[in-house]
């Protein structure tokens, strides 16, 4: 791992967006909302929380139905928990403006129960980060999705359920058999209004406007060990620990995924998910943050 400025997306400016300054409180470093799947699928939204709360958020609460409150306050400490049991109890959660960054997706289930909390959390205008199911819950009418999407939301699919989003991008003919993977997210930034983060070894982040970064996991930063379960779900809350910080959703998103590959390549062979939160403050303490 190198923190010389070149080698790091945004160079010194980030380094110093990333540090957190004296006299601030937790309130100065925002309040995330992961929600979680019911009893026995709440694993991937932990994670995520745990990124999220690792990465510099004030505060994280993991929203879960009633049947999965004791078994994640079984595995949580500074993670809060709040009984959210369905889009109208969300809605009430979310009239605290304190909480001022979502993650919705990694375990959530597929549906309509899902679908119908994407639509409350979005309509909520609050910084989202859409991944997992609440991806593929809509992967019979994307458009639906896409009429209800925000500049400050982040989607985060894989190659799969980047396909079923965007059919016709990930097929569609170019110079050669289909579109590069830059080509393919820009288009569907373009045509989703939001950051699109599609992740692999080669992970691009673009913004509707055309603009896009590469984070490779390959070469000189080969991070094989990535493709491991959960992996995702921390990436989702590595961003959304971010948004909750105040950074804007494509710095977000770089950031995050540039974190994310440092933190592997820290740890090395044997990683699994859960070690990635954890390799954070090592990763911090190289850049000197």
């Amino acid at each position: 791992m190198s923190k010389d400025p070149r080698h790091i997306t945004g160079g010194p400016a980030m380094i110093d967006a990333l540090r957190k300054k004296p006299q601030q409180h937790k309130y100065d470093h925002g309040h995330a909302l992961i929600l979680s799947g019911g009893a026995g699928r709440g694993g991937a939204a932990r994670l995520a929380a745990r990124g999220a709360l690792r990465i510099g958020a004030g505060l994280v609460t993991l929203g879960c139905p009633p049947a999965a409150l004791q078994e994640n306050a079984a595995q949580l400490t500074a993670i809060m928990l709040k009984r959210v049991e369905d889009a109208r109890a969300l809605k009430e959660v979310l009239e605290d403006t304190r909480l001022n960054a979502l993650c919705l997706g990694p375990a959530l289930g597929l549906g309509k129960d899902t679908r119908a909390l994407v639509e409350t959390a979005l309509a909520a205008g609050r910084a989202t980060v859409l991944d997992a199911d609440a991806l593929s819950s809509f992967a019979e009418a994307p458009e639906a999705l896409f009429e209800m999407l925000h500049p400050e939301t982040v989607l985060t699919p894989h190659a799969g359920e980047f396909a079923r989003l965007f059919p016709d991008i990930a097929e569609a003919p170019a110079e050669g058999p289909a579109l590069s993977r830059v080509g393919a997210t820009r288009a569907a930034a373009a045509r989703a209004g939001c950051i699109v983060l599609l992740k692999g070894a080669h992970t691009v982040i673009a913004d509707p406007g055309g603009r896009c970064a590469v984070n490779s996991a390959l070469y000189d930063r080969s991070a094989p060990w990535l493709a491991t379960a959960g992996a995702g779900d921390v990436l989702a809350g590595f961003i959304t620990g971010l948004l909750a910080r105040g950074f804007a959703p494509m710095q977000a998103a770089e950031t995050a995924a540039w974190l994310h590959v440092e933190c592997a390549l820290r740890f090395g062979p044997g990683l699994v998910a859960e070690d990635l939160p954890d390799m954070l403050p090592q990763v911090f303490r190289a850049l000197e943050v």
